[in-house]
């Protein structure tokens, strides 16, 4: 094995030979600045007072322009990475210009922009008495005029690997956007801003063409380390190979500390400070929390419980949800709706849209008395657990459940307080001091939700919360969420695709098609008569399309089925058929039956303590039947067997469409 792959990652010669030679013609001037370097009187150039002084000057203008390059870089780059505008493109082509023009067309823009005879530089001079050419500030403008594209391309590059599910969940926990940049992307994306700035320091302070052809070369004034190599080159050669060895010396620090990151992408703090626990759920102590012993403003639980209950209020829902989306919401304070549809329905976006998060749909959302359509999404006071909960990895459990608390300016340590109490309510509180990369995945979902509800919202928004959960954990979660929802002043929606979640958690079941509400009602109406194929399927059953008719159902995908009950002839209907009112015989049935088909058994799979058996036919659509194992034993069933099915017509149940 070893050998086939050393065989296989072997590269060819006509690559690896240009390659090595391109590495070599690299490395042959920096190998031409050592060996040329005279060692023994380094410390005497170095310390010489020109090239002190020259040292001191190239600090003050790298780090100005590296103040300069945040300041103004760190916007352009979130403006890139996050806001589509006209002449994005145009923009972008601006910021990489000044690393592929020549320096000193760098320098001669900047003196026919910001000079004294430039398109600024009298307006400068006359207002503020600024005058740039041969002065520091002018070294400083050329250094932050080349340097800056660094920053701003590996910030860029950092916020377009950050998933921007993040930073809509902080808004959707009362964040500001300021807030959400500072608290929230910023952190996220520190190491790609760490690097793009230190490459930035390091390009000013090698800076040169701009440098010499704006701001001139005096002394004192605007003679950088770069300048005085060059002035050094004319009189004291060896002078000038020891001062571009120290900027060498510097230029390679600053790559192997970045050790390749100047990309920007995001990290993940939390992944390298501890192991994820093995147990995906530990017993929570009967304490109050961590800290709670020590915290002399802290509760108890029956105080803190009793603060909350007195804050609950009732928040109905009535929204009206146009484009994608077309349909109206309304819902009494308590409800829990499960949003259900196949993949493009809609779901998410109905989310997004009551959220204020879409231009796809638009959402006239009232909560309780007041409007909050004209809200943005931190003042709207809609809390949303998206799929992979989007705890931010910098913080602890604690304080991501205190996020939303926080930003509701509630002080820090009645806001510690409160997080802690939901968190020991969900049975995660003995673990507030660990990071999400230290969490479960139960135990990160029960987080999330605990920091969706201490925020204090009146629409709380699920999508598939529990999907990326096995099974056991999910029916823990499952029985958490629902005994927490039944004491929620607001309206809850949950985007699922499992049935269990729909029937066990939802009082309502909205079923979307295209954007539209093909369904709304009760799981038990929704279960005995689904009015979507996709749906009846989700629920286990057996759904075939078609046309009434005098005697019974023409099947859209062919053949016909007898029903005992009669509908207006012509109308569409969906036939329900539950798979244990499918039998399954070897030979042609007689009897009573009058639908009956024969098969071949395509896929045989166990569900609980039965077997479920999908057939296909050449005269029916697929039929799924439930049969015990005996059953399937008897029979001699397997995958190709050729079977007979029947379904008796008081078996068939029809909803018209």
């Amino acid at each position: 094995m070893s050998r086939l792959r050393t065989r296989t990652t072997r590269p060819p010669v006509a690559l690896a030979l240009p390659a090595l030679l391109a590495v070599a013609f690299l490395l042959m001037p920096l190998i031409g600045i050592l060996v040329r370097t005279p060692w023994g009187d380094l410390g005497e150039h170095l310390g010489s007072p020109g090239v002190v002084e020259a040292l001191k000057l190239s600090l003050v203008v790298s780090l100005w322009a590296l103040a300069l390059s945040l300041l103004l870089g760190v916007p352009l780059a979130w403006l890139l990475a996050r806001v589509e505008f006209k002449g994005k493109a145009l923009v972008r082509s601006l910021v990489l210009l000044p690393m592929v023009l020549p320096p000193t067309v760098g320098g001669v823009a900047l003196l026919l922009g910001f000079g004294r005879r430039g398109l600024l530089g009298p307006w400068l001079e006359d207002s503020f008495g600024i005058t740039l050419p041969f002065h520091t500030s002018g070294a400083v403008v050329a250094a932050t005029f080349v340097a800056m594209p660094f920053l701003v391309i590996s910030l860029e590059g950092a916020l377009g690997g950050l998933r921007q599910s993040y930073e809509e969940t902080a808004a959707s926990l009362g964040a500001s956007p300021v807030r959400v940049f500072f608290t929230v992307t910023l952190p996220m994306v520190a190491p790609g801003l760490v690097a793009g700035a230190a490459l930035t320091w390091a390009r000013a302070l090698g800076e040169f063409g701009a440098t010499i052809t704006f701001a001139g070369n005096l002394p004192g004034t605007t003679q950088t380390l770069p300048l005085q190599v060059y002035l050094l080159l004319q009189d004291q050669p060896e002078a000038a190979t020891s001062v571009s060895l120290l900027l060498l010396a510097i230029a390679m620090a600053v790559l192997i500390a970045l050790r390749g990151r100047w990309t920007g992408t995001p990290i993940d703090r939390g992944a390298v400070t501890a192991p994820r626990p093995v147990a995906d759920e530990a017993p929570a102590p009967a304490a109050t929390g961590p800290g709670a012993a020590t915290d002399p403003d802290a509760k108890t639980d029956t105080e803190t419980e009793t603060e909350m209950r007195t804050r609950t209020e009732h928040w109905p829902l009535h929204a009206m949800v146009t484009g994608f989306n077309r349909l109206t919401l309304r819902a009494e304070p308590g409800t829990t709706i499960a949003v259900v549809g196949e993949n493009g329905a809609g779901k998410t976006t109905l989310l997004r849209a009551l959220l204020g998060l879409t231009p796809r749909a638009h959402a006239e959302l009232r909560l309780g008395d007041t409007d909050v359509t004209a809200l943005p999404p931190h003042k709207r006071q809609v809390a949303w657990v998206p799929q992979d909960g989007a705890l931010f990895p910098h913080l602890s459990a604690l304080a991501n459940t205190a996020y939303g608390l926080r930003a509701r300016r509630v002080p820090r340590a009645g806001a510690r307080r409160e997080a802690q109490a939901w968190l020991d309510r969900l049975g995660v509180g003995h673990l507030a001091h660990r990071k999400p990369s230290q969490l479960s995945g139960g135990q990160a979902q029960r987080v999330a939700l605990a920091r969706a509800l201490a925020a204090r919202p009146r629409l709380l928004l699920l999508d598939e919360p529990l999907a990326a959960l096995d099974q056991t954990t999910r029916a823990r979660v499952r029985h958490t969420l629902r005994t927490h929802l039944a004491g929620f002043g607001g309206v809850c929606l949950i985007v699922t695709h499992d049935p269990v979640e729909a029937v066990s958690l939802a009082d309502r079941v909205l079923v979307l098609a295209d954007g539209r509400a093909l369904q709304d009602a009760p799981p038990a109406e929704v279960s005995r008569h689904p009015r979507s194929p996709w749906v009846a399927r989700m629920l286990g059953r057996n759904a075939w399309p078609g046309i009434a008719t005098a005697d019974g159902l023409a099947l859209a995908a062919g053949g016909r089925l007898v029903v005992a009950e009669a509908l207006p002839e012509g109308a569409q209907a969906l036939a329900i058929i539950a798979p244990e009112a499918v039998s399954v015989h070897r030979d042609r049935p007689g009897g009573s039956p009058r639908n009956v088909w024969p098969g071949t058994v395509r896929e045989i799979t166990a569900v609980g303590s039965r077997l479920r058996v999908l057939i296909g036919s050449a005269e029916a659509p697929d039929l799924v039947a439930e049969i015990t194992p005996d059953a399937a034993a008897e029979l001699g069933l397997a995958d190709g067997s050729e079977v007979w099915t029947s379904v008796k017509a008081t078996e068939v149940t029809l909803v018209a469409l």
